[in-house]
């Protein structure tokens, strides 16, 4: 694939996955499956609960994820990664094992400069 750097989209991928919590509610939910609010403030305390509303309706408004909402007291929410939003898997994948191999590398620089 030839990029043309004028017309590269890299930017606009980003700009959809990349906020301070993003990438952990993306792996999250690959990695478990449907989860609820509760279970995203459990799994991630860090996080507050208006930053929390704020990157998941993001990520629904780009059709990333799904939100079901049940009507029940007390209401029942639960979000899905969407069929669209699992074709960022393998991406996801790559950028982990090049970050791996990226600290592998960085590590073996250092190793090999301790050792001089």
């Amino acid at each position: 694939m030839k990029i043309v750097p004028d017309q590269c989209q890299v930017s606009q991928a980003l700009d959809i996955i990349v906020g301070k919590w993003k990438l952990l509610i993306l792996l999250h939910l690959l990695a478990n499956g449907t989860t609820r609010f509760g279970e995203f403030q459990r799994a991630i305390p860090s996080i507050t609960p208006k930053v929390l509303t704020q990157q998941l309706r993001e990520l629904e408004e780009e059709e990333i994820i799904e939100r079901h909402i049940y009507p029940q007291i007390p209401p029942k929410v639960e979000y899905t990664i969407s069929t669209y939003g699992k074709t960022l898997e393998p991406i996801l994948n790559a950028m982990h094992t090049w970050g791996q191999n990226h600290l592998d590398h960085k590590q073996s620089k250092h190793e090999g400069l301790a050792g001089r």
